[in-house]
């Protein structure tokens, strides 16, 4: 039997979620700048600032993505969600001129997923949205993986703290498949294993052809 009690779940990619997954359940928790498009009646309580029993059109407020997403309706304007600063053509325009030099765990820790999920919101700016976090990840990629296969058995610790909830899991990946190698090439390792990938795609062939 497995000793460990919890197997980390894989977030979900792009702009699906996988709330089985403890960083999505956190990325769910982002907070977004909004603004009321009609009256909240009696929820005046979630806004510190005002006395009101209701929210009163036009309020400018904060609320956390998993509810920003339930409330939001493209035919019944319930509120509008403004781009969060790391988003907008400002830092968009120093993303694409070298997304190197900037520290993404500082800015969200979430860039690539809150990223992506800003584009289940109408916004004129989602094409570049999406062209910025694509060309990020490439430009951040080589030098992430790099870093990864030449820290053996080093404190990580100052390499990983500029990067984002992805690139961390990358950096893992990458360390921990070299750690592999390194055993098995000083003969330390007693077999060499299938990755989950490869056991969980078996898995899926032998359902498929099951009657």
């Amino acid at each position: 039997m497995d000793a460990q009690s919890y197997l980390p779940v894989q977030p979900g990619v792009g702009m699906e979620e996988n709330f089985l997954s403890l960083d999505d359940i956190l990325l769910s928790h982002e907070r977004l700048p909004i603004r009321t498009e009609c009256v909240f009646p009696r929820l005046g309580f979630l806004e510190k600032s005002s006395d009101s029993q209701d929210i009163p059109e036009g309020t400018k407020m904060e609320l956390p993505l998993w509810l920003s997403k339930g409330l939001y309706e493209r035919k019944r304007r319930v509120l509008s969600v403004e781009l969060p600063k790391v988003y907008r053509e400002g830092w968009r325009t120093v993303f694409n001129a070298d997304p190197n030099v900037v520290d993404l765990h500082k800015m969200g820790p979430y860039y690539y997923g809150l990223g992506s999920q800003m584009l289940h919101f109408d916004s004129p700016e989602n094409p570049e949205i999406g062209q910025t976090l694509l060309q990020t990840f490439i430009g951040r990629f080589r030098r992430t993986m790099d870093s990864s296969q030449n820290a053996y058995n080093e404190d990580t610790s100052a390499l990983v703290e500029r990067l984002d909830c992805l690139e961390k899991t990358l950096f893992k990946s990458g360390q921990s498949g070299l750690n592999g190698f390194q055993s098995w090439e000083k003969g330390q390792a007693s077999q060499l294993t299938a990755s989950s990938l490869v056991l969980n795609y078996r898995k899926r062939k032998m359902t498929d052809v099951q009657p």
